[in-house]
């Protein structure tokens, strides 16, 4: 009997805001919520954006003035929204208009025959000192410099990036001011909010249930797809010799994509459980969940957080993309609106995924999911989300261009809804299932990704499937993206409201529609309408992934014909009290009274302090002991 992954928390950040407890949901519907969650929402970002902070029940701002909620709302509401989303890249990154670059040049004298000539502090000498130089000591400090020929040199300038929106997180969150951060890269002080969220709006206390199994039967499995490539990562490792800088002692090992996995271990989980970080570009979430479902299923682990965190916003990662021609640059967002008058367009409609379009829109993010057995959820009463029974990944064989599609993706998602159908059956899957597309916004996605999906969806007998997509309103968050998709999707369960490719005014000519119902407006469908969900990944290289995703209603009958009446009744008074502590820890954030786990030096264990014997290890502050009784699966051969 397969154990069934079953979600218990979720939590991170993207540039809709707060992810737990369905905030970055509820800002992209913002319009289409009653006036009470639009205030927790609004509230929740004011205190991320540091536009105003909880004291002795009012919010004070930057003034000093004391307001109320309503009060701060309305002084400050739109400034607010503002701040989230797809937008024009905040100078609090950097300033798009004027990114450092330095250009090659060769000096030399004004008259022809003579020698160029300059003063320098002799500090500053190269200490190869070239062929065709002549030093002479000026001072102690300086030295006078005559070169015969030309001087090979490079002159720092500024230019005006042609691509200038991305999903920034929301203007005014700074991560690094939450927690010790000691120099940490933008994607790694992400991570520290982000596994926090995830473990604390649980509702569960980590310390008791990390001790009811084995320490051996948790696992962590997260990473990003490109490293950490801003300048406290691999970012400043490559770049600083050439720009006058020192590499330091943190650049290189705080780089590594595994990085996000490994934070999470040392610093937030205390876990000394399995761990490992699959990489495969935009389909990196995917990989790793569904090494944990597959864990899980098999009873090898029984708790799994699952994670990535992506801070891709950059100049050169930028520059990289848009040589490739993947970004959307403004003269081409312009151009497609046949604004001839207008300096910029409106950044916030740069990704139109299935629309006419001309390029994905970067974003940055960073998601984690708690992920547990469902023996041990009903056990402890922790609040089920939703689950993952499957993920599909494939390749696309052999290839001309890597970064082509190809056709692994049509077997994702081919086998994901024949898997889902023997659950749901076929009417659940034609009619009460959605899919969360990978939709990045490139013309030639519009059309690969739409003929999989349609040609999947026919196969199957569907009509009208819906089909949305979040890298509308968050961009592309790289190896996260596929966290993105999966939390955001959670939200249709509560709200009952599936978001819509609101961006995007028509489909375009060239997407195939059969099978489809490309969902352009937000839509109330109900909390119980849809039973699954499939999420898509198309990814470079080859990296194709679908995970099927169950409704919580729809877990919960499932679990119904597993466990007894009194079981389940057993659980949901357990639950209750979950509930409670999950929702006093939204209460706290949204006043900004909760901070990140970072427990930095707390518990160290060494060797020596463990006691093995050939038939566990205990570990102090562990309860379970690690077990090595360990069966042999090759019985017959020996």
């Amino acid at each position: 009997m397969a154990r069934l992954p079953v979600i218990v928390g979720f939590g991170g950040i993207n540039s809709a805001g707060r992810t737990s407890f369905h905030q970055a949901y509820c800002r992209i519907i913002f319009d289409l919520l009653p006036q009470t969650i639009q205030q927790e929402v609004l509230l929740d970002l004011a205190t991320i954006t540091n536009i105003a902070e909880y004291q002795n029940g009012a919010w004070l701002t930057h003034d000093g003035e004391a307001l109320d909620a309503e009060t701060l709302i309305d002084t400050f509401g739109e400034e607010i929204l503002a701040r989230t989303l797809i937008r024009r890249i905040h100078p609090s990154l950097f300033d798009v208009d004027n990114v450092t670059v330095h250009k090659s040049s060769a000096l030399s004298a004004v008259v022809e025959g003579e020698k160029l000539s300059f003063s320098v502090k002799t500090r500053s000498l190269p200490d190869n000192i070239p062929a065709n130089w002549q030093v002479k000591e000026l001072s102690k400090t300086h030295s006078e410099i005559t070169v015969d020929g030309t001087l090979e040199t490079f002159i720092k300038d500024s230019k005006s990036l042609s691509v200038k929106a991305a999903g920034q997180l929301p203007t005014g969150f700074d991560p690094s001011k939450l927690y010790q951060s000691r120099n940490h890269p933008r994607g790694l002080q992400m991570t520290v909010y982000g596994a926090s969220d995830a473990i604390l709006s649980s509702g569960l206390d980590w310390d008791k249930v990390r001790n009811l199994v084995a320490p051996d039967q948790i696992a962590v499995y997260a990473a990003n797809s490109i490293g950490q490539m801003d300048d406290l990562g691999f970012g400043g490792m490559l770049k600083s010799a050439l720009m006058g800088k020192r590499t330091t002692s943190k650049h290189l090992p705080l780089g590594y994509a595994q990085m996000p996995a490994d934070f999470v271990n040392a610093y937030i989980l205390g876990s000394v459980g399995n761990v490992g970080t699959s990489i495969g570009a935009c389909a990196t979430y995917f990989f790793n969940l569904e090494r944990a479902i597959e864990q899980i299923k098999v009873g090898k682990v029984r708790i799994a957080m699952v994670g990535g965190s992506d801070a891709p916003i950059t100049p050169e990662i930028i520059e990289g993309f848009r040589t490739m021609g993947a970004l959307a640059e403004d003269t081409a967002l312009l151009a497609l609106d046949q604004l001839e008058n207008q300096k910029e367009p409106d950044h916030t409609r740069s990704c139109r995924p299935f629309a006419q379009n001309c390029g994905f829109t970067i974003g940055e993010s960073s998601q984690w999911t708690l992920l547990m057995d469902d023996e041990l959820a009903l056990e402890i009463g922790a609040t089920i989300h939703g689950a993952i029974p499957a993920v599909y990944a494939y390749a696309d064989g052999y290839k001309k261009s890597i970064s082509a599609p190809g056709v692994g993706n049509y077997l994702t998602m081919s086998k994901a809804m024949a898997y889902l159908k023997n659950i749901i059956g076929s009417e659940g899957l034609t009619d009460r299932t959605f899919i969360q597309a990978h939709g990045t916004s490139t013309p030639q996605n519009r059309v690969t990704e739409s003929h999989v999906l349609s040609k999947a969806a026919t196969s199957f007998g569907a009509t009208a499937m819906p089909v949305t997509a979040m890298k509308a309103y968050l961009g592309h968050s790289q190896g996260t993206a596929g966290g993105d998709q999966l939390h955001l999707s959670l939200g249709v369960w509560q709200h009952g409201i599936l978001p819509g490719i609101m961006t995007s005014n028509a489909v375009a000519d060239d997407v195939y529609t059969g099978g489809l119902k490309f969902q352009l407006k937000h839509e109330e469908y109900g909390k119980e309408h849809f039973d699954a969900a499939l999420l898509n990944s198309k990814g470079f290289g080859g990296n194709n992934a679908t995970a099927v995703l169950l409704a919580p209603h729809k877990v919960m009958e499932m679990l119904s014909k597993r466990y007894s009446s009194e079981q389940i009744a057993a659980y949901l008074e357990k639950n209750a009290d979950i509930k409670e502590a999950a929702n006093a820890y939204n209460d706290a954030m949204i006043r900004g009274e909760v901070e990140p786990i970072y427990r930095f030096g707390f518990n160290v264990l060494g060797g020596e302090e463990l006691d093995i014997t050939d038939k566990e290890i205990n570990l102090p502050g562990y309860h379970m002991p690690v077990d090595l009784n360990i069966p042999n699966e090759f019985d017959d051969l020996v």
